[in-house]
């Protein structure tokens, strides 16, 4: 059985042959220090095995393995437990499912949280189940939240003492928050609110009580830094989506990152990416934390790949701005000024027309995890070229259903598509990128063996030279990829494994 204390998980690069935590690391880094597969072998992978999920919905599991032991999620919060060397099932659970109107909540989940002997994962009904890593059998299930409009599907991030948890609903106008629950007992030991209440600082940037169904959820996993024992959680965009004439202000905090303290929960510092967004710019980003010279000091970073399409590099001890970098086409900022703020271009809002924005609604990046390789000091990441036509509507709230205010259109459809980027990790410029036919839905892996992995809409999964970009290794599998690629090892073997469509794809050498 499986046991996976914290300080293992804080040394986690100490034992690449596991993925302990979401991320690889605490760091959010996504980068295995397995070297067996390198740049001279790629192109001998071979398919190892398949697991086919039993859900006919989206399939965007990240696997946990500890031990030999692989655990993943299929939709609406089902886990299995998986021989990494076969996968062989070893154990299931089946949670509850939303009934009537509740079936309409987003029923996929992208993953657990391994602590101690404990697997912990979250539900569509908004539960959070603490399940025995051995068995499957339930030790505990806590209510996260017992009303309508909301959803968990990102993985929990088990640190010391805690299991953080946020939660998605934000489109709905539901208020999003970041929880923590005591490991062994289920109990709620805090939870800090996105949206400020009336009389709470940071109201005041929301006219007309529009704080009430402001939105602001928090589906993606955070990062941890268990030296400035700082968590960093990203936080979504505003309701109503499109239409923020009712919502006068920069919103806070959605469209931030919100640095927490684990013990109470409480905001030591945030940065607003985009004030008052009406582009659906959710800030729900892996935060990727490194230390890198800037300007002959060593600095504490964390970067942001935002879906308004800069990269931003910020000292994660403070909060203080450092840079701020275009990665795709951009037309809706004149830039950011000296404290990362962005300078409006007019008419880049919404109108009754339509207006063409860079990036479009779906970002030049999105939930899919970027990698940061301490080897190269680069930060990859997969992007978005696609503009979006975003048209003002009119407003009207409906208590468990979408907060709109308005529409899309794809307009340049025939000129869109995406990459695979390489950015230099200190400044955002780019040293390759590799094309891809469409954007990409799918995040990246980079490794000790110079290589990155990502994967494409039309269903390749393929292996880039980490230095240069260079193709190394390509296989169709059939289905959009819609996952983020990890590596790890069992008897002394390194295996890669991806989803597509419905199955999880696993690779070795021959």
């Amino acid at each position: 059985m499986a046991q996976v204390p914290f300080e293992r998980v804080v040394h986690a690069d100490e034992t690449p042959s596991d993925w302990l935590t979401y991320s690889g690391n605490y760091a959010g880094q996504r980068f295995s220090r397995l070297s067996q597969l390198n740049r001279s072998n790629v192109n001998q992978l071979k398919l190892g095995w398949v697991y086919q999920a039993k859900s006919t919905s989206s399939f965007e599991t990240t696997p946990i393995i500890a031990d030999g032991t692989m655990y993943i999620t299929e939709t609406y919060g089902v886990v299995k437990a998986l021989d990494a060397r076969s996968g062989r099932l070893l154990w299931s659970y089946q949670p509850s499912k939303p009934k009537g109107e509740d079936l309409s909540v987003n029923p996929v989940n992208r993953g657990v949280a391994l602590l101690d002997n404990t697997v912990y994962v979250g539900t569509a009904k908004t539960h959070l189940v603490a399940l025995d890593a051995k068995s499957g059998a339930v030790r505990w299930e806590t209510v996260v939240h017992p009303g309508t409009g909301y959803a968990m599907t990102s993985a929990p991030l088990a640190i010391d003492h805690r299991i953080i948890v946020g939660v998605a609903g934000g489109d709905n106008g539901e208020r999003g928050f970041v929880d923590a629950y005591d490991p062994q007992t289920g109990k709620r030991l805090w939870r800090t609110y996105t949206i400020p209440a009336a009389g709470e600082p940071g109201v005041e940037t929301w006219a007309n009580k529009s704080y009430e169904t402001g939105g602001g959820p928090t589906w993606v996993t955070g990062s941890y830094d268990p030296v400035l024992h700082l968590l960093y959680w990203g936080v979504g965009n505003p309701a109503p989506i499109w239409n923020g004439t009712q919502r006068a202000g920069d919103n806070l905090y959605t469209n931030s990152l919100l640095a927490l303290d684990p013990k109470d929960g409480k905001v030591k510092w945030y940065f607003q990416f985009t004030p008052h967004d009406t582009h659906d710019w959710d800030s729900n980003h892996i935060p990727v934390l490194f230390d890198e010279m800037i300007n002959g000091k060593m600095r504490k970073i964390v970067a942001v790949a935002n879906r308004n399409g800069f990269y931003y590099v910020l000292d994660r001890e403070t909060g203080e701005f450092l840079s701020g970098t275009p990665f795709v086409r951009q037309n809706w900022a004149d830039g950011l000024d000296a404290k990362g703020r962005p300078i409006f271009r007019p008419g880049s809002e919404p109108t009754k027309e339509g207006s063409l924005i860079y990036p479009g609604v779906g970002g030049a990046a999105n939930w899919w995890s970027p990698s940061y390789s301490p080897q190269t000091k680069l930060f990859y990441l997969a992007a978005g070229e696609r503009g979006t036509k975003f048209f003002l509507g009119d407003l009207k709230y409906q208590r468990g259903e979408a907060y709109l205010g308005g529409g899309v259109r794809h307009d340049d459809a025939d000129k869109s598509y995406g990459a695979i980027r390489a950015l230099e990790s200190t400044t955002g410029k780019l040293k390759w990128e590799f094309k891809l036919f469409s954007p990409p839905l799918s995040g990246v892996l980079s490794t000790a063996g110079g290589l990155v992995f990502g994967g494409t809409q039309e269903g390749n999964f393929f292996a880039l030279d980490a230095e240069n970009g260079k193709p190394l290794w390509d296989v169709t599998l059939g289905e959009e990829m819609k996952t983020n690629p990890i590596s790890f090892a069992v008897d002394g073997k390194q295996y890669v494994a991806a989803t597509a469509g419905h199955a999880l794809f696993v690779f070795k050498l021959p």
